[in-house]
C-alpha cells in the first residue's frame, strides 16, 4: 500500500510567520505533526510519503504514485483541504480526511471517501483492518478520548527539516477549563491526557538523531493542564537536554495560572523554554466571566505576565475583541493594556463562533448565528451578528492592530519585553553557521536598508545594545517578527 499524506495550504495569517521566516531562509514555521504521528501509526510495510503544501508544492506526479491519499487539516485551511480532495478523487484516488477541521464539521467535505471524526489511536487501526478485509465505511468516529500511552514516536523522516523554523512535539491534549468560545475542550476534553516522560524523551531522541538542532514546540493547547505530569516531565527532561548538550529550546502554551507556580517557573527556565503563549483575551472582567473565563479573573493579569516574563519566559499574547459585554472603549483599553505587559507578539483577534463551540451553540439559540467561519480570526470578517454595531466593532478591531504593529509602538514593547527578560536570554542554537550569517544579512537589508520604517529599526537596534546586549540576538527576532506583524496588519486593515 502506497500513502500520501498531504498537509493544505495555511493561508497568509499573523499565525504563518511567513514574513519573519522568510529572513530566516525558512518556509514554515513547524512541520504538520498530525499527520507525521498518523504515519508513524501505519503499518511499517506500507510506502509512505508526506506533501507539505506550505513547503512545497503538490503535484499530479505524487497523487499518481499513491493508492490512497491522506490529509488532515485546521478550519483555516479547508478551502485547500477541498481542492486536494477533489484533485485526488478527480484522478480516481481513494482519499481519507481528518483533522480538527473534520472533527467538527464532517458534513462539509462529502467528497472524502472517509472521514475521521476525533482522535486517530482507535479509529486508525479500525480503518487499516476493514481496508484489508475490504469492508471500509464512510465514517470512522472515536467513540472514547484514547490514552496517549500508545501513541508513537511522530515519523520524522518524511520531512526535510531545513524548511522549518522548529520542530514539533506534542505532550498533552485537552484542558481543564471552560473557555466558552474554545474548541480545544470539545475536541480533546476537560481531562488533560499525557504521554510518559519515555515517549517524549523518545521524541527528542529522534529528532537528536535526525539532525535538528534548536526550537522545539510542544504543541499542548495548555502545557500545565495537568500539572502533576507536568512536574514529573521536567526534571527528566533537564536531566535529557543536560545529557545531550542542551541541543534544543522549547516553546510552548499555557494558562495564566502558570504565575502562580513559582517552581513550576523555575524548572522550566531550567529546562530552556523561551516563550510562552497564553490566552489573556481581554482586560475587561464582565467579558471574561461571560465567556467562561474565570481562571483570569482570580489574578492581576499585568502583574502575571511580570511573573512569568521575569523568569525568562517571553510571553505570546492571544486577545479578543467582539465579546458581549465589551464596553464602547474597549480599543484603547486593549492598546494600553498590550502597552502595558511588554508583549511584542500580542495576537489580537475578533471573536469567532467555531463549529460545535458553546459559543456557537448560544448564538444559534438565539438567532445571531450567521454563517460558518473562516477560521482566520484577523481578516475581519464575522459570522454572528455582534451586541456592538458592527461597523464600529471591525473599525476598531482594525484601529487597535494599526496601533500595536506601527513600529514606534511594537518596538517599544519589545524593549520592553526585554527589559522584563529574567535571564541571559540566548537564542535557540542551530546546526548551520553558514545560514545563520546569510539570515543576519537578510534581516539587515529587509529592516534596515529597504523597509520604509528602517530609521525605527535602526533605533531599536541602538537601545538593544546599550542596554540589552546579551539578548541582541533574541532582539533581532523579535524585529523580524514584527515585521511579518506589520505586513499582516497593512493587508487586512487596508
Amino acid at each position: 500500500m502506497k500513502v500520501l499524506l498531504v498537509y493544505p495550504v495555511f493561508p497568509d495569517t499573523y499565525w504563518s510567520f511567513r514574513h519573519a521566516l522568510k529572513i530566516e531562509g525558512k518556509k514554515a514555521p513547524f512541520p504538520p505533526l498530525c499527520l507525521l504521528t498518523v504515519a508513524g501509526m501505519l503499518p511499517s510495510t506500507w510506502e509512505r510519503k508526506l506533501v507539505d503544501m506550505n513547503v512545497e508544492e503538490l503535484r499530479r506526479d505524487d497523487i499518481e504514485w499513491a493508492d490512497i491519499v491522506f490529509v488532515s487539516a485546521m478550519i483555516v485551511q479547508k478551502e485547500s483541504l477541498e481542492e486536494v480532495v477533489d484533485l485526488a478523487r478527480s484522478m480516481g484516488k481513494r482519499v481519507a480526511a481528518g483533522g480538527p477541521f473534520v472533527s467538527t464539521s464532517s458534513d462539509k467535505i462529502p467528497a472524502a471517501d472517509h472521514i475521521f471524526i476525533g482522535e486517530a489511536e482507535n479509529t486508525l487501526p479500525e480503518f487499516i483492518h476493514d481496508l484489508e478485509l475490504g469492508i471500509t465505511r464512510k465514517f470512522y468516529q472515536a467513540n472514547e478520548r484514547p490514552s496517549l500511552q500508545n501513541t508513537p514516536v511522530p515519523d520524522f523522516s518524511l520531512i526535510d527539516m531545513r524548511h522549518y523554523g522548529a520542530m514539533s512535539i506534542q505532550y498533552s491534549r485537552g484542558c481543564p477549563f471552560n473557555c466558552e468560545f474554545c474548541d480545544i475542550i470539545e475536541i480533546y476534553g476537560r481531562v488533560p491526557r499525557t504521554k510518559t516522560n519515555d515517549q517524549m524523551l523518545a521524541e527528542l531522541d529522534a529528532l537528536l538523531a535526525a539532525g535538528w538542532r534548536g526550537r522545539v514546540f510542544i504543541v499542548d493547547d495548555n502545557f500545565i493542564g495537568n500539572k502533576k505530569n507536568v512536574r514529573l516531565l521536567l526534571p527528566a527532561l533537564l536531566d535529557w537536554s543536560r545529557r545531550n548538550g542542551e541541543p534544543f529550546t522549547f516553546i510552548t502554551e499555557a494558562s495564566i495560572n502558570l504565575a502562580e507556580d513559582e517552581p513550576l517557573l523555575q524548572l522550566m527556565q531550567d529546562t530552556g523554554f523561551q516563550r510562552v503563549f497564553l490566552g489573556i483575551e481581554t482586560p475587561v472582567e464582565e467579558s471574561l466571566k461571560l465567556t467562561k473565563k474565570g481562571q483570569n479573573t482570580k489574578r492581576n493579569l499585568l502583574d502575571s505576565i511580570r511573573k512569568i516574563q521575569s523568569y525568562g519566559l517571553e510571553v505570546m499574547g492571544g486577545f479578543i475583541v467582539g465579546f458581549d459585554n465589551d464596553p464602547d472603549d474597549i480599543f484603547e483599553l486593549q492598546k494600553n493594556f498590550i502597552r502595558e505587559s511588554g508583549i511584542p507578539l500580542a495576537m489580537v483577534g475578533l471573536l469567532s463562533a467555531l463549529p460545535d463551540t458553546q459559543l456557537w451553540r448560544r448564538l444559534n439559540k438565539e438567532g445571531r448565528l450567521l454563517d460558518e467561519t473562516s477560521g482566520n480570526n484577523t481578516d475581519c470578517s464575522l459570522n454572528f451578528i455582534p451586541k456592538m454595531d458592527k461597523e464600529k466593532l471591525v473599525e476598531g478591531y482594525k484601529s487597535v492592530l494599526r496601533h500595536i504593529y506601527s513600529p514606534r509602538e511594537y518596538y517599544a514593547r519589545a524593549l520592553l519585553c526585554l527589559s522584563r527578560y529574567g535571564r541571559n536570554g540566548n537564542e535557540a542554537r542551530s546546526s548551520n553557521l553558514k545560514q545563520d550569517m546569510k539570515a543576519l544579512f537578510t534581516l539587515i537589508l529587509t529592516l534596515g536598508i529597504r523597509d520604509k520604517a528602517r530609521m525605527h529599526f535602526w533605533k531599536y537596534c541602538y537601545k538593544v545594545l546599550r542596554s540589552h546586549p546579551k539578548n541582541f540576538a533574541h532582539g533581532l527576532t523579535l524585529a523580524a517578527m514584527g515585521y511579518h506583524f506589520r505586513l499582516i496588519t497593512e493587508k487586512y486593515t487596508a
